[in-house]
This record gives structure tokens, sequence and C-alpha cells, in this order.
């Protein structure tokens, strides 16, 4: 079992940044393929960002590729996503998850990810 933990949500003005943070345990981190869903009213949990168990590959959505960034630090079993320039469409519960398939390249469907964490509110104010 993985238990995941996001943190670092919270309201901001358009044209901020926040990060979020995702901290995982009980499965070796470093074998573990992570991304970021998130999921807005009345829409379907979309892929936002995931980077691979071995770290080199990564994968952003058309939507947020240039401005969000994610990555990992397997010293501190943690998972970061770094949103900067954020829009008002941005709004949405954006979840932690975790495969721990260790298959090569990078997952971005949703049934891919075994382990869910409980999510963090992000609200951008126009």
């Amino acid at each position: 079992q993985v238990q995941l933990v996001e943190s670092g949500g919270g309201l901001v003005q358009a044209g901020g940044s926040l990060r979020l943070s995702c901290a995982a345990s009980g499965r070796i981190f470093s074998f573990l393929g992570m991304a970021w869903f998130r999921q807005a009213p009345g829409k379907e949990r979309e892929i936002v960002a995931a980077i691979s168990w071995l770290g080199g590959l990564t994968y952003y959505s058309d939507s947020v590729k240039g401005r969000f960034t994610i990555s990992r630090d397997n010293g501190k079993n943690t998972v970061y996503l770094q949103m900067n320039s954020l829009k008002p469409e941005d709004t949405a519960v954006y979840y932690c998850a975790a495969d721990g398939s260790r298959r090569v390249g990078v997952r971005i469907t949703k049934g891919d990810y075994d382990y869910w964490g409980q999510g963090t509110q992000v609200t951008v104010s126009s």
C-alpha cells in the first residue's frame, strides 16, 4: 500500500504561483511513477503532469505546458507541482497519484494509477 498526502493548495490571484507537494509512504518511492491530476466541478478528472519512476521522463497536458513543472525528490519521498502564471481555469481539486508497476515510460491515464491522495483545492481568482 502507498499513502499519499497532498499539501500546498489555496487561493491565489490570476498570474500568481503555488507549489503543491505530495508526500508518499508505504512503498519504495523511487520505484513509483507519479502524477498530478485535477478535477473541476462538473468535469472529468484529467491529467496535469506526470513523471516516470526513473525520473527522466515527464509529461504535461497542453493546458499547463510551459507554466507548470513536475519534479520529485526521492530522498524526501515527495513529488512537487510548481504552478506559475495561474489562470482561473486552473481552479480545481488537485490529486496526487502513484503507479507501482515500474513500467517503462510515463503513464497518463487514470486507470494506470493504483494509489490516490485525498486532494487539495486550488482556487484562482480573476
